[in-house]
């Protein structure tokens, strides 16, 4: 499949092989290179602050961790404010279903059929993908799952006893799948109306990635809890958070270390955060996205128009990307072309029929429309090869 190299360096969208070949990165951690490899300032950042203090001592105030969460805190949706850093997007999903039980006092968690939120043992409750889960049952109790963008059966499955909803604005793990119009903005009337809190996972989706700085603000929404992760470490280091409004933040008011991480909010991950915050700011990553992306979408639709018979559907938002082909084998096949001709990619964890496209902004026109050629031959090599 031409895999068999060992990643050695990176730089921008590329990684490397040890004898310098280089692969066009458009999986992206998935999701986790949005400003690219080894960005200079998150780099530079990073070698100072190794040379300071790698580690906290948690007793003493931590002016690294508070300038991280001062930049979280100020492009946060709606009035979430409120930052705690954990180490990873599952880390994230776990401390914010916590905090929903504990303000709500209720039991219940509302999440979507193929949604995906991580593999520890709450994000595993939530997630909606039984292959992951069989193996470790009974996982926790308390969770309902329902149709991805089906508002009537969220509305029938929220009742007295629901902590919170917890959805993915785009299902990411489940072949990019964007809900329709209107349906993130009902779902937060839905919650509202039932006392419930909106929990929004935008580990994948978050920082520019969809072309705006949360995918939620495509439907106006804001959460009460969100959830953060692979591309708030500048694609330099693992870390997570959750943000909250105040009023859940109750959470800690009597018991500050009712929840803790040794690790979590650790100098070297939050000087990381810091300054690839800057990134994305600076750099407008958002706007990149949405330019590139749109780029993007439209080749590969362009592509399915020339391959309806074997591609179902193209999807996504900014430099998100799904194509879904009419079976798991052919896309496999697809992925062996782009990888043959050194374009990285992969399916989707949940639906393997969809090969997805999560390339970091700085990705060029020219090498999108590179990536858009190559996945025409190899869908057109897919073709003859099966007799299709």
């Amino acid at each position: 499949m031409g895999l068999e190299v060992a990643e050695h360096s990176a730089e921008g969208a590329y990684v490397y092989g040890p004898e310098g070949e280089a692969y066009l990165d458009c999986l992206g951690g998935p999701g986790v290179f949005t400003i690219g490899h080894r960005h200079p300032k998150v780099i530079a950042a990073l070698k100072q602050q190794l040379d300071l203090m790698p580690l906290s001592s948690h007793i003493l105030l931590d002016p690294v961790m508070a300038e991280a969460a001062e930049k979280v805190a100020g492009i946060a949706p709606g009035a979430c404010e409120f930052v705690f850093f954990c180490n990873s997007g599952a880390e994230a999903i776990e401390g914010a279903l916590k905090a929903a039980r504990s303000h709500t006092r209720r039991p219940g968690f509302v999440c979507a059929e193929g949604g995906f939120h991580g593999k520890t043992f709450g994000a595993l409750s939530a997630s909606g993908r039984d292959v992951y889960k069989a193996d470790f049952e009974p996982l926790l109790q308390g969770f309902t799952h329902v149709p991805f963008g089906d508002a009537d059966a969220l509305a029938t499955a929220v009742g007295n006893d629901t902590a919170a909803v917890l959805l993915e604005p785009i299902q990411c793990e489940n072949g990019i799948i964007v809900p329709p119009d209107g349906y993130l903005a009902t779902a937060r009337e839905i919650c509202d109306a039932r006392g419930a809190l909106l929990i929004l996972d935008e580990v994948q989706t978050g920082l520019g990635r969809t072309g705006r700085m949360w995918a939620c603000d495509h439907d106006g929404v804001s959460p009460d809890i969100i959830a953060l992760g692979k591309a708030l470490g500048g694609g330099a280091m693992p870390i997570g958070a959750f943000v909250a409004t105040e009023a859940v933040w109750d959470i800690f008011d009597q018991n500050p270390y009712v929840h803790t991480s040794t690790f979590g909010g650790n100098p070297m991950a939050c000087r990381a955060a810091s300054v690839a915050l800057d990134v994305v700011t600076e750099e407008n990553i958002a706007g990149l996205c949405a330019e590139r992306g749109a780029r993007l979408l439209a080749g590969m639709r362009q592509v399915a128009d020339e391959f309806g018979n074997v591609i179902a559907d193209v999807r996504g938002r900014g430099l998100l990307v799904g194509v879904e082909f009419v079976d798991p084998d052919i896309a496999n096949l697809v992925i062996a072309g782009l990888v043959g001709e050194r374009i990285l990619t992969a399916f989707a964890l949940n639906q393997p029929r969809v090969v997805r496209f999560e390339p970091p902004a700085v990705i060029t026109s020219e090498e999108i429309d590179r990536v858009i050629g190559v996945m025409r031959q190899a869908s057109a090599d897919t073709v003859e090869m099966l007799g299709l």
